[in-house]
């Protein structure tokens, strides 16, 4: 069994599990493309060969010159990442454990609070 993305006008519309063969049964089997659950950011996170950079979801568009899902884009300040196809802040997030939130009229990241790790 596998992943498939449902690809209409270049954009996810569904994913399935499926085989193969059920795949190719179907009249409109050339819609359907590949995906791996295990696919993020062009790494495959079991160690095994990456496919299409990201794992596709509802709404992602499939970039056929790329052959990647690329999700869609969160703010219009963010660019592309050509080597992982995910969407960058053009300010880069803190990198100090506490929680943003990101602001496009500004174009940073505003601190919407903290929490306290509590160990037993």
């Amino acid at each position: 069994m596998a992943h498939y993305a449902k690809i209409k006008n270049g954009i996810v519309t569904a994913v399935i599990v499926a085989e193969q063969d059920f795949i190719n049964s179907l009249n409109d089997s050339n819609s359907y493309v590949q995906t791996s659950y295990n696919t993020r950011a062009g790494v495959h996170e079991l160690g095994g060969t990456p496919l299409r950079k990201n794992f596709a979801g509802i709404g992602f568009t499939y970039d056929t010159e790329r052959d990647a899902f690329i999700p869609p884009k969160p703010y219009e300040s963010w660019i592309l990442n050509e080597n992982t196809c995910l969407w960058i802040s053009p300010t880069p997030h803190p990198e100090d454990g506490k929680h943003y939130r990101w602001d496009e009229e500004t174009e940073t990241w505003d601190l919407i609070g903290e929490y306290e790790v509590i160990t037993h």
